[in-house]
């Protein structure tokens, strides 16, 4: 027999020094197609760009055994439907916020932001190293899905206002989009909290169908062009010192993949929210100066008087959130006993370099 014939003879094995017989070549397995839903406007700047860097992360580790495809707002599913399209396996990874679904359950607004809460620095020590993950993952077993942090915004701005404010009289009445547990705080001064996703945000400015906003900070309030829309530009975001922003997954999908995988998914987030929280930090004076100097926006602080009485207001009203049910207190005693440790030990490490370095 010609050695073109046995070869053939064998199929797809092959002859090895000696005449031994090779396995048959293995054809590689499918690859994992996910799609991964987002409250975000697609490829908006940080947010937008940051799901479709995860994915494309998390398709680049893989050696593309997992493929992301990603999909702004309202392109699959609206913005604040992505909870339940990935609960129910339409989609297999959500990118979004976890106080947009306080309605699902009242502590997943822990693992967003809370009024005078934690920075993105201690949120990250809370989350993987305090015990705050393990609480996350305990809220969303329920619907089926694994959260991740994805994002981190750091400290936000206080918001876009078309009246100054000088005193608490000054939120009364006035209709802001602000979520979660800042939003129950305004609604307490007799305000009305106002939730919409980020497309929707400009326009409900602009026609006075809202009076304020709050969106994030310089660099995606420019892309959205809210100076267009508001005079005054408030900082500090007490409502928001430290936004984490999540990536959760279809628990179903995470379990169909191999070890290697999940891990692979696991630890991209992690980089993504690295990489968010350093994008953020990077550009966001570059476009407050635009702001400031290009369009003349009007910048203030909000008064002393007013951040006190806020931080006063905004502690009751989150311990009466989490005194709802037992999950939210749950949740909200492990945060609070570890901001109050993390508290202690920036007092003589963060906040003093910063009281120091400002000399």
């Amino acid at each position: 027999m010609k050695r073109r014939d046995f070869i053939k003879g064998v199929g797809a094995g092959s002859v090895l020094a000696g005449g031994t017989l090779a396995a048959p070549a293995v054809h590689a397995a499918k690859p994992h197609k996910w799609k991964m839903v987002t409250t975000w406007p697609k490829n908006f700047p940080g947010m937008g760009t940051g799901a479709n860097n995860l994915a494309k992360l998390i398709t680049e580790m893989s050696g593309g055994r997992i493929e992301v495809k990603v999909y702004g707002a309202k392109e699959l599913v609206p913005a604040f439907e992505i909870f339940d399209a990935v609960s129910r396996g339409t989609a297999q990874m959500g990118h979004g916020a976890a106080y947009y679904w306080k309605g699902k359950s009242e502590a997943a607004q822990f693992f967003a932001a809370v009024p005078f809460g934690m920075t993105a620095q201690e949120m990250n020590a809370w989350l993987y190293h305090g015990g705050g993950m393990e609480l996350w993952k305990e809220v969303y077993a329920p619907f089926g899905l694994i959260p991740t942090a994805a994002i981190n915004t750091g400290v936000q701005m206080g918001g876009w206002f078309n009246k100054e404010i000088n005193s608490l009289d000054d939120l009364e009445g006035l209709k802001m989009r602000i979520p979660g547990l800042g939003g129950e705080v305004l609604k307490r001064l007799g305000g009305t909290p106002v939730s919409l996703p980020g497309g929707e945000i400009f326009s409900s400015l602009k026609s006075g169908a809202i009076d304020a906003t709050e969106w994030v900070g310089p660099y995606n309030d420019l892309a959205f062009g809210l100076h267009k829309a508001a005079k005054y530009y408030y900082y500090p975001g007490w409502h928001e010192p430290g936004t984490v922003l999540e990536s959760f997954i279809n628990k179903e999908a995470f379990e169909a993949l191999s070890a290697d995988l999940q891990a692979i998914v696991i630890n991209a987030c992690k980089a993504s929210n690295v990489d968010g929280l350093s994008e953020f930090t990077a550009r966001n004076n570059e476009a407050l100066d635009t702001l400031v100097n290009r369009h003349k926006v009007q910048l203030r602080r909000f008064p002393d008087s007013v951040l006190k009485e806020l931080k006063g207001i905004s502690d009751q009203v989150v311990a009466e959130v989490a005194a709802r049910d037992p999950m939210s207190k749950k949740v909200y005693d492990s945060f609070r006993t570890f901001r109050d440790q993390v508290v202690a030990w920036h007092d003589v490490s963060e906040r003093a370099y910063l009281n120091a370095r400002a000399l």
